[in-house]
């Protein structure tokens, strides 16, 4: 029997916790273990819910979503966590990410989104909603005034060897798990790494999927 993606909500208003308790209830893959109306102790209930993904509201009473994001960080949990806000602004989505959230809905789109959301997350990927694809992308890139290139113009500097693992990059795959696959030093790998962030000129890991999947890039493998 398939494992149910156990999920705790977190905002302060009931009727949207209301709104998306009615759409988790029709899929057979979800099971809602929780949910809270503050962030007072949310650490500690998604923890004893042993939640996989909270969905969490930035502006919350007594503590607010960056708090809970810190203080999982503090203690090392690993439940996936979703901000669903109101908010769109660039420096919070970054702030948000870099704290470890997997993945950034508005609420205005909350509805079409959350399912696919929670079940990408839960399998250890990112999610964004439309609206926020781009600002992300242009978060972790140099300069996001960058003009659109051609698969050419990208591709021109790029090795089959930092495709590939460009490739593994984007499916989750930590350092080890490349290394082990394409038996290469983890040295190595994290060597690639490095030209592959320069050649794109991006800032991180998280730009790099960012940008494979704007451009098509493995697509072309």
């Amino acid at each position: 029997m398939e494992t149910k993606i156990k999920i705790h909500l977190a905002d302060d208003h009931q009727v949207l916790i209301d709104g998306i308790l009615a759409v988790l209830k029709t899929n057979p893959n979800f099971e809602v273990v929780g949910f809270s109306l503050n962030g007072e102790n949310l650490v500690e209930r998604v923890a004893k819910n042993e939640a996989h993904v909270l969905v969490m509201d930035i502006n919350m009473p007594e503590k607010d979503g960056i708090q809970v994001l810190r203080e999982f960080n503090e203690k090392g949990f690993t439940c996936k966590v979703i901000i669903l806000s109101s908010y769109d602004d660039p420096k919070l989505i970054k702030e948000v990410i870099k704290l470890g959230a997997s993945g950034y809905l508005t609420k205005q789109c909350a509805g079409e989104n959350i399912v696919d959301a929670i079940t990408s997350v839960a399998q250890g990927n990112q999610y964004f909603s439309s609206t926020i694809k781009d600002k992300v992308f242009d978060i972790f890139t140099e300069n996001n005034q960058r003009q659109a290139l051609s698969i050419e113009d990208i591709i021109s500097g790029i090795t089959t060897r930092e495709l590939e693992i460009l490739g593994y990059i984007c499916e989750e795959k930590s350092g080890k798990d490349i290394s082990e696959l394409l038996n290469i030093s983890p040295n190595t790998v994290e060597t690639h790494r490095k030209n592959l962030m320069k050649k794109l000129k991006v800032k991180s890991s998280v730009g790099l999927v960012l940008f494979a999947t704007k451009h098509n890039l493995i697509s072309i493998q």
